[in-house]
């Protein structure tokens, strides 16, 4: 019986039985021992190419991201895809790419990767009547509101003085969306995800912006605080209106805005690397891991060449240093100057999800041959909707309500007021005066989509007196050519002339929306050239 047994193992094993015995030894040693090794990423080359070579740059017919002008932009991908994308991200929420044909000012460029994009954007997002609730469909569209409100309802169901979507000023403003109507969905368009090394006039992405979070059907808040950044020289993404057509449906107007890519970090002028802030993370120093901070920031160039290191640094420094040191060495680590321009735009534009938001929104640009940091603001669609009359020297707070600076008595922001009866989560307080309506729970058992926000390089900056004489004069500068002499309402009206040429638009809300922003733009002047800081 053992002779047949063995006579069915290979003549050369049973030869070297014992060396495949050590072998499977050490292979079961190694397994054990270096398991619990930690392994970082190390990059050698200190070469400046960015990731992904660029082998084919569609040039169009006109410059996408003219904004004097109105584009056209038609889309086209099968139902049967488009299906299974909305299956993943309802049922795992993860965002999947649909391979799909664009035709942007009449130049067609087939196999484009789109996907959805946002965060408490879709929060609104139905399918069927369901929305999508941690992971799971739940009936009604109200992203998070309760009684289960159907599509379309979201002003009725809303609790009285609940952050909602009123036009140019009404806050959060919550969208309801419907996966049945991609024409009004937010989409990320990708150039390259099918056909690697492709750009539409250099731009690797582009996002098309959805309605309602804070600026109406025409958003046209974001348009005006992007146009006035780019008047007062603050870098900004390029924005355009356009109308858009999705499979043959209705044409609607919509804003498309240029994505942070290796096309802008080259318009920043200079050797440098651009990290994206993620909205799942936080500015909280966890160790010399670069692993532990995948939630956190995002490598968008030198991908290869550069790595987290740098962020990690100021991190540990923002974290350990004190407050003399602080003050006296920031401008060892960060271009104050362009800190206090952007600290002050946020402020000037009542921005209420900048980097302290709960959207996380900004970037990181690191100069490699100044060795220092500088702050990219973006995604807009939030600012110029909140208080009219917000102190200058006050954080802005997601809601509309401001504290003021440490240190400092400040001006409450004005404030959001809300109905009373809602409980909080353990340990999380309010601003005084907020509550929130009765029998109401925060989305998901948490606090305000993305949490209240806060950020410590902020908060420092902030509440350092000696700082302060950067960040009033950045402050004086832009009021200067944000407001003065009617630089604001100018701009809404440029962009209103743009608007009412783009095919799809909704008249009425445009010209309402319009009017609001114009009459927040006017109290927001008179306001501020009242305070301290401007006369």
């Amino acid at each position: 019986m053992r002779a047949r047994w063995q006579h069915r193992i290979p003549v050369r094993i049973r030869h070297y039985w014992k060396l495949l015995a050590i072998c499977v030894a050490v292979i079961v040693t190694f397994g054990v021992v270096f398991s619990t090794v930690r392994v970082a990423p190390l990059v050698t080359s200190t070469g400046s190419a960015n990731s992904g070579r660029v082998t084919q740059n569609i040039v169009g017919t006109t410059d996408l991201f003219d904004s004097g002008i109105a584009h056209q932009i038609d889309l086209t991908f099968r139902d049967d895809a488009y299906q299974r994308m909305l299956d993943d991200y309802f049922d795992q929420g993860e965002k999947d790419y649909v391979e799909a044909d664009i035709t942007i000012d009449g130049v067609l460029v087939q196999s484009v990767g789109i996907r959805l994009k946002g965060n408490s954007t879709l929060s609104g997002l139905t399918r069927d009547g369901q929305a999508r609730t941690n992971g799971r469909t739940a009936p009604g569209g109200a992203g998070g509101f309760p009684g289960g409100q159907e599509a379309g309802a979201a002003d009725e169901a809303r609790p009285e003085g609940f952050p909602g979507g009123a036009p140019a000023g009404g806050g959060m403003g919550m969208s309801l969306l419907k996966s049945e109507e991609p024409e009004t969905l937010p989409w990320l368009i990708r150039f390259d995800e099918f056909v690697e090394g492709r750009r539409y006039q250099g731009h690797r992405e582009i996002a098309v912006r959805v309605a309602g979070m804070g600026g109406g059907q025409s958003v046209v808040n974001e348009a005006t605080a992007l146009q006035l950044l780019a008047n007062a020289g603050i870098s900004a993404e390029g924005y355009a209106y356009t109308s858009f057509t999705v499979n043959s449906r209705p044409t609607v107007a919509r804003l498309v805005v240029e994505h942070p890519d290796e096309e802008f970090a080259a318009d920043l002028g200079g050797n440098g690397v651009l990290y994206k802030s993620l909205s799942t993370g936080e500015f909280a120093y966890k160790g010399d891991d670069p692993t532990d901070y995948t939630e956190d920031f995002k490598q968008i160039t030198q991908q290869g060449s550069q790595d987290l290191q740098p962020v990690i640094d100021l991190m540990r420094w923002v974290d350990r240093s004190s407050d003399a040191e602080f003050a006296a060495d920031l401008d060892d680590h960060l271009d104050v100057d362009s800190f206090a321009r952007y600290l002050a735009a946020q402020n000037l534009l009542v921005n209420s999800d900048d980097m302290a938001g709960p959207g996380k929104n900004y970037y990181l640009w690191y100069d490699l041959d100044t060795r220092k940091f500088s702050v990219i603001g973006w995604d807009y669609n939030l600012a110029l909707t909140g208080n009219a009359e917000q102190d200058p020297n006050a954080a802005v707070s997601m809601g509309g309500f401001g504290g003021a600076r440490a240190g400092q008595g400040g001006q409450d922001g004005g404030g959001l007021q809300l109905p009373e009866g809602m409980e909080l989560p353990e340990g999380m307080e309010l601003p005084e005066g907020m509550e929130l309506p009765e029998g109401m729970e925060m989305p998901g058992g948490g606090g305000m989509p993305g949490g209240l926000g806060g950020h410590k390089l902020k908060e420092r900056f902030l509440a350092a007196d000696a700082l302060m004489p950067a960040y009033q004069e950045a402050y004086r500068n832009l009021y200067d050519q944000m407001y003065a002499h009617d630089a604001a309402t100018k701009a809404v009206d440029a962009i209103a002339k743009v608007l009412s040429t783009v095919d799809g638009r909704d008249r009425q809300a445009i010209d309402s929306e319009v009017q609001s922003l114009r009459t927040l733009l006017q109290q927001r002047a008179s306001y501020l050239a009242g305070t301290s800081i401007i006369s």
